[in-house]
């Protein structure tokens, strides 16, 4: 569907079911939307619901409400269907602030919730274990201008089409938004006497989604989108504070990996596209975003300025910024870089890790029922742990004042003053300063860690593990920590073993208190496959490569879109999701055909796999032409295409991986931004003959004279052999060719 059909459709929808439902005095904002997190939400005197047998750390929240609440399912369906009552769907996460807030207010009142129990079926989705779900309601609310976040709130028909919805309802209206003591009744009287126009409204909703899982016949010029994608991200570029746009301000992940991209193409053409990514990078890393003392990044900020943050942590933040911050450091071989990405591996390592190695999902934002308290200080506090001399280094350098930055006169630490300008001030040598901040922060951690913690999402979903496991390989090699490769992998046997289905050669998304459970999304696959493709990468054992190839084999089973090209995001088996959808945005979380496509186009070239090409070409073209418009809506699906029309370069190091002439090769390789490039480190024991076998064109590949040797191999043509490290970096570089 066009744009201008689109806008069309809306509008047309607006007229009815807004109308019909609250008439003109009353209109609902999508401005409270979740992402700042509430705490654990603790049982109340009401007797348990349904959710009481989940494993959902979300449902089990509102297990003791006094709304009777069903899980996503066919039991909630039928009932629905034999009284002929709407459903009411609401869907949330276990770290989502104003979810927590109307659990509170609404779910936990027990008048609203007889009013609930009344009217409709009451549905909960935890969107994180069902992403499929929470895209098909969300889409369609933004469809019907009824914006969207979390809690996303749907009222539906038996049959599971949408009619109204919204995010956020108070109990009672207030400040033109309408509570659910006056819109319930108000669905009520509709559902009876207006039926057919809801039912109407529900099948073009759902007419108009399936319109957008089809064929488009717009352009799909790849040069045009990547220099669209530039100009309307330089056009949006907050110059002053980094970042896009004004407030709030989210990491943006996606747009930096493009933006690198783009740049490496042309550095002397491009060269704004770079600046745009450091000034960004820069801004958050000194910014209130960034935890200053456990390290790791929080979920955005409320300002301009990086410095107030919604205070959750979330694990497919800390794994796509620390990819982001090592491509910096690779490109400018800045140390603040790399140790920004250090401190994201060591808060995921500390507290985002189960005694297993499997990564948890998130931490939320409030403790002792306060945002933010676990992270902000003050004066005193920093005094009464590091003495007076201490506690004012750290005041002065991380802005911490008696009249504070945030609520209560607290303070939410930031790089307040330049590290020189510290040292100055305080007539010490810049690195005796550094030393004694760091020791403070130590301190500060030690002490912090003894408050009362946030609640700590303890899921594994096997989509976020696969990016940090990513993360950490990537580590593992440009930080040069072989620590990293290890967690990686212990993430990644976890994740084989208790979330792969080898009988049904099928992936489950989530793992907790010994269930795995949910059927694989697309981005399972994808994101599981990266990680064992970088886990390849920092490892060389062979096993982790054939991984990625049986999970690429098996999403191209179960997701691939033989009509359109591309993949849908969910299965094909389940009977009560009425559409598959494929997500086109590169959101906070990476859509998942921009990581399958990528996956493909790499894996192809690599193994030369032809038909696999081919899938990924008709992929890219699928989102090629959706993108025309609006080009940077899905960036990192941009920064995959830039893979597609990359000089394919194989570039392989033969020799034993213990040794240091090896180890040296490597890091003239790692120690670069080579995006589209894949390192095969082929030794000779062993495992090399697996190798042999799944990448025949290394076979001849030996090294020289007994010593490590490199081989840089562009298009399949390999150049003269090395031994000597400057000369492979020498090779590297001058057969660096961008672009076909």
């Amino acid at each position: 569907m066009r744009p201008s059909r689109i806008e069309g459709f809306i509008a047309g929808l607006r007229r009815r079911p807004l109308a019909l439902l609250l008439g003109a005095t009353l209109a609902l904002s999508a401005s409270i939307s979740c992402g700042s997190s509430g705490g654990a939400i603790g049982a109340n005197d009401h007797a348990p619901n349904r959710l009481a047998s989940e494993k959902s750390p979300y449902l089990l929240q509102h297990a003791h409400n006094p709304v009777d609440w069903y899980p996503w399912g066919e039991e909630a369906f039928e009932r629905a269907r034999r009284e002929d009552r709407p459903i009411f769907l609401s869907i949330g996460y276990s770290t989502c602030h104003w979810c927590h807030v109307m659990e509170r207010e609404s779910f936990e009142n027990d008048s609203v919730a007889a009013l609930m129990n009344r009217v409709f079926v009451c549905i909960k989705v935890d969107r994180e274990e069902r992403p499929d779900v929470d895209r098909v309601y969300m889409t369609a609310m933004q469809t019907m201008g009824l914006g969207g976040g979390w809690p996303l709130n749907v009222f539906l028909t038996p049959d599971r089409k949408p009619f109204f919805g919204g995010t956020y309802f108070p109990p009672e209206t207030r400040a033109g938004r309408i509570g659910l003591r006056e819109l319930i009744p108000r669905i009520e009287q509709a559902w009876r006497e207006r039926r057919a126009d809801l039912e109407s409204s529900g099948e073009r909703v759902m007419a108009h989604l399936s319109s957008i899982a089809s064929a488009d016949t717009g352009a799909a010029d790849r040069l045009a989108l990547f220099e669209a994608a530039a100009r309307d991200l330089e056009a949006a570029e907050d110059a002053l504070h980094g970042g896009f746009g004004s407030s709030p301000k989210f990491p943006t992940a996606g747009n930096l990996a493009f933006l690198m991209r783009h740049w490496a193409r042309d550095t002397s053409a491009h060269s704004r596209s770079l600046a745009l990514v450091l000034r960004q990078l820069d801004a958050m890393r000194a910014g209130g975003i960034h935890d200053q003392i456990g390290g790791g990044f929080h979920r955005y900020t409320v300002d301009r300025e990086w410095l107030t943050p919604h205070f959750e942590k979330m694990l497919y933040d800390q794994a796509q910024l620390a990819w982001a911050y090592m491509e910096a450091h690779q490109v400018t071989g800045r140390p603040e870089y790399a140790e920004a990405a250090r401190g994201i591996f060591d808060y995921v390592a500390r507290d985002l890790t189960s005694p297993e190695g499997a990564f948890f999902s998130a931490e939320d934002a409030d403790s002792e029922g306060e945002e933010g308290l676990f992270y902000v200080w003050r004066p005193s506090e920093l005094h009464a742990v590091l003495g007076a001399r201490d506690a004012a280094l750290v005041a002065m350098r991380y802005g911490v004042s008696e009249q504070g930055n945030f609520e209560h006169g607290a303070s939410i630490l930031h790089e307040n003053v330049p590290l020189s300008e510290v040292a100055r001030r305080q007539r010490r040598s810049v690195d005796e300063t550094s030393r004694l901040l760091a020791a403070a922060r130590t301190k500060l951690l030690n002490a912090r860690s003894k408050r009362v913690r946030p609640h700590l999402d303890d899921k594994v979903l096997t989509a976020w593990n696969g990016l940090m496991i990513s993360a950490y390989a990537r580590g593992a090699r440009v930080l040069r920590n072989p620590e990293y490769a290890k967690r990686a992998e212990r993430a990644a046997d976890f994740v084989w073993s208790r979330l792969y289905d080898s009988g049904t050669r099928s992936l489950h998304r989530r793992w907790r208190d010994g269930e795995a459970a949910m059927p694989g999304q697309l981005s399972d696959y994808a994101d599981l496959a990266l990680g064992f493709i970088d886990l390849h990468g920092a490892t060389q054992d062979p096993k982790w490569l054939e991984r990625a190839v049986l999970l690429t084999e098996c999403q191209i089973e179960r997701f691939w879109d033989e009509a359109d090209g591309g993949f849908f995001d969910s299965p094909s088996d389940d009977p009560h999701l009425a559409i598959r959808l494929k997500d086109h945005f590169d959101g906070a979380e990476t859509a998942g055909n921009s990581v399958a496509l990528s996956n493909l186009q790499l894996l192809g070239t690599l193994l030369d796999r032809e038909e696999w090409l081919v899938m990924a070409k008709r992929g890219f073209d699928h989102f090629a032409r959706r993108l025309d418009g609006r080009a940077a809506g899905m960036a990192q699906m941009l920064a995959a295409m830039f893979q597609e029309l990359s000089v394919p370069r194989h570039v392989v190091v033969v020799g034993g991986p213990a040794d240091p002439a090896t180890k040296r090769l490597r890091g003239e390789f790692d120690s670069r931004f080579l995006p589209h490039d894949l390192l095969i480190v082929a030794g000779t024991s062993p495992p090399r003959r697996e190798l042999d076998r799944l990448l025949p064109f290394i076979a001849p590949l030996t090294p020289q004279g007994g010593r490590a040797t490199a081989y840089v191999c562009v298009e399949h043509a390999c150049r003269l052999p090395t031994t000597d490290a400057r000369e492979f970096g020498a090779q590297l570089e001058a057969t660096r060719v961008t672009s076909r």
